[in-house]
């Protein structure tokens, strides 16, 4: 029981993340790249005094804590410009579905080949993508916006397939957040940084709270869990988003979203509760 409210805890800090950063970025509280930036900074900062007053050890100066921070500034960067475009909801669909299509290969790369159930699950997912992201003149989605929350996806993946391995949860995402940050701000200070104190105190508080503090409890909880179960468990992420949206920031949901959430969902789902095939349960043995 612990685990599960552990769980609906994280998956609410991230969809958090998708309202927050469209709150301010959409209406002009804040230039993406200030949010992004200040989102890193302020993560940074609270996960490295949580780990000071600890007393631990920061893992800076590691070769192993490059892909995290490398992937985290991935995420970082598409996440925050995608939002200028993109609604909370369909974004998070984006987001969460190239990460589940991202640690649905790693798994069938590194363990058993696919199973027929897995591929019709992958293609479904693929067929969601594709009705949102398909550049039509009616289309869903904004390309550019698009193409960079593609991007966030791959970078989440990676850093969520790389924060399996972590053996201190905590000092490995302060020490992620710490190095991301001159390779967020490298990547985006050149544009420029304008805001009010309200796009402040949202990339604040989603940097801190939501983001600091979320990562940190899912890199806690991930090792207690299959690699099948990580990636279902996110699947709630876009449907709180979603709902989130309409209710919170009067977004309109139409029918192709909805449809779209149901392909990349169902299928996305289908597919990583697939049944290990015979043969690779019995070299586990």
């Amino acid at each position: 029981m612990r685990l599960i409210l552990l769980t609906l805890l994280t998956m609410t800090a991230f969809a958090a993340n998708s309202l927050l950063t469209r709150a301010a970025v959409e209406p002009g509280h804040i230039t993406p790249q200030g949010f992004a930036i200040l989102r890193v900074a302020a993560g940074a900062l609270t996960l490295g005094a949580l780990v000071a007053l600890r007393g631990g050890a920061l893992p800076l100066l590691r070769l192993a804590r490059l892909p995290g921070a490398v992937s985290l500034a991935l995420y970082m960067t598409g996440f925050s410009l995608a939002y200028i475009t993109l609604d909370a909801g369909l974004g998070a669909l984006i987001l969460f579905g190239v990460t589940q299509i991202v640690m649905f290969l790693h798994g069938a790369v590194t363990g058993a080949p696919p199973t027929r159930r897995q591929i019709a699950g992958a293609t479904l997912a693929f067929a969601g993508l594709a009705l949102v992201l398909w550049p039509t003149r009616g289309a869903v989605s904004d390309p550019v916006g698009a193409a960079l929350m593609v991007a966030a996806g791959i970078g989440w993946g990676i850093y969520t397939i790389v924060g399996r391995g972590a053996g201190d949860p905590l000092a490995a995402t302060a020490a992620n957040f710490i190095l991301c940050l001159p390779l967020v701000v490298l990547a985006l200070a050149a544009y420029g940084f304008e805001a009010n104190a309200y796009g402040v105190s949202l990339s604040l508080f989603s940097g801190a709270a939501t983001s600091g503090l979320g990562y940190a409890l899912w890199y806690t909880i991930l090792p207690r869990m299959k690699g099948a179960t990580a990636a279902v468990v996110q699947l709630s992420v876009p449907i709180i988003a979603i709902l989130g949206g309409a209710v919170l920031l009067g977004e309109a949901v139409s029918a192709t979203v909805l449809i779209a959430t149901v392909l990349v969902l169902g299928g996305i789902g289908w597919a990583v509760t697939a049944p290990r095939p015979k043969a690779a349960r019995a070299d586990r043995r």
